[in-house]
């Protein structure tokens, strides 16, 4: 979503009018599997390396990922001169991918397999809050937004612009946060990978 926001050479004044945004709209969430082969806790994570996502372009590979669609159904509507943001609709479909054992494990491997998978959607489903919580600021930042000389209702667009990349980039800064703490050394999700290996 990083976008390149232009500086217009005279200052634009803006105006955010009262109003509601739309509580009605609720995210979908869908989970996506990718398939790995192993009897053993240690031949699972092993698996997990060879075949999980590939992220930055396919240099790192990792247990999960989450992903997410968005789309906005928009209303602007001139008062005079100005334009408006009156309402907008978004439709968010969030799409969570996890490993997936091929085959039935052995019962002695089975309970440690769930409470890793467990911990790990568990992981996942954080960042898609985060998601949901982006598209409510974008929500409350745009919804009623109004822009005085703008008949084209072009200003009003390269204002929502900036706030929606800002917006984009918190939540992006969140989520790394979020996996550098869940990750580092005695970490949640470094606890989970401990136990499925060592059988613990």
């Amino acid at each position: 979503m990083n976008r390149i926001v232009q500086r217009a050479l005279v200052a634009v004044c803006f105006i955010v009018l009262p109003a509601t945004a739309n509580a009605d709209w609720q995210a979908v969430e869908q989970v996506e599997t990718y398939a790995i082969r192993g009897k053993s806790g240690a031949e699972l994570y092993a698996s997990i390396g060879e075949r999980g996502p590939q992220l930055g372009g396919g240099k790192v590979r990792t247990i999960a990922h989450t992903n997410f669609k968005l789309t906005w159904r928009r209303n602007y509507q001139n008062q005079g001169t100005a334009c408006t943001l009156v309402s907008a609709q978004p439709k968010l479909i969030i799409t969570y991918t996890l490993p997936k054992p091929a085959e039935p494990l052995p019962p002695s491997v089975r309970a440690g397999w769930e409470t890793f998978i467990s911990g790990i959607e568990t992981h996942e489903r954080v960042h898609g809050d985060t998601i949901k919580e982006m598209v409510k600021a974008i929500e409350a930042s745009t919804v009623g937004l109004s822009m005085p000389g703008d008949p084209k209702c072009q200003k009003i667009r390269s204002e929502m612009t900036s706030r929606l990349s800002a917006l984009s980039l918190a939540q992006r800064q969140k989520s790394r946060d979020f996996d550098k703490d869940e990750m580092s050394e005695g970490g949640n999700v470094h606890r989970l990978i401990l136990q499925l290996v060592n059988g613990s």
